[in-house]
């Protein structure tokens, strides 16, 4: 009989294949994106020295007010306008985009598009 991988472990798989790839860096830090069942989340990381320059997620109160469901299509675009700014903020304008192993569609195309739209570039 064959056994099934499971998406979760196929998921991280991938991600760890993309991160052999690219790291974030003090002049482009990368954008992590992660997404479960109920909420998204997105941190810019600078990896050389391993810290969160700037975080944002569906869980945050000022977010989630503005929000009528966290886990579609909207909040994603929301969230993407967010981090954007908060990173505009800090001074951060070029980004590594990582989308952690998830497929460039539906919610994580539609928080790198807000993101872009916002003032990122990736």
């Amino acid at each position: 009989m064959v056994s099934k991988v499971s998406r979760q472990e196929v998921r991280v798989k991938k991600h760890k294949r993309l991160r052999n790839r690219f790291s974030g860096t003090a002049e482009r830090p990368r954008l992590a994106v992660f997404r479960s069942n109920n909420h998204m989340y997105a941190q810019i990381i600078d990896d050389t020295v391993g810290n969160t320059l700037v975080s944002a997620s569906t869980l945050e109160k000022d977010v989630k007010a503005e929000l009528e469901k966290t886990n579609n299509v909207d909040a994603a675009a929301y969230l993407g306008k967010v981090i954007a700014q908060k990173a505009l903020d800090k001074g951060i304008k070029n980004v590594v985009f990582d989308r952690g192993g998830f497929i460039y569609q539906g919610k994580i195309a539609a928080l790198a598009e807000a993101a872009r739209e916002a003032g990122l570039e990736f």
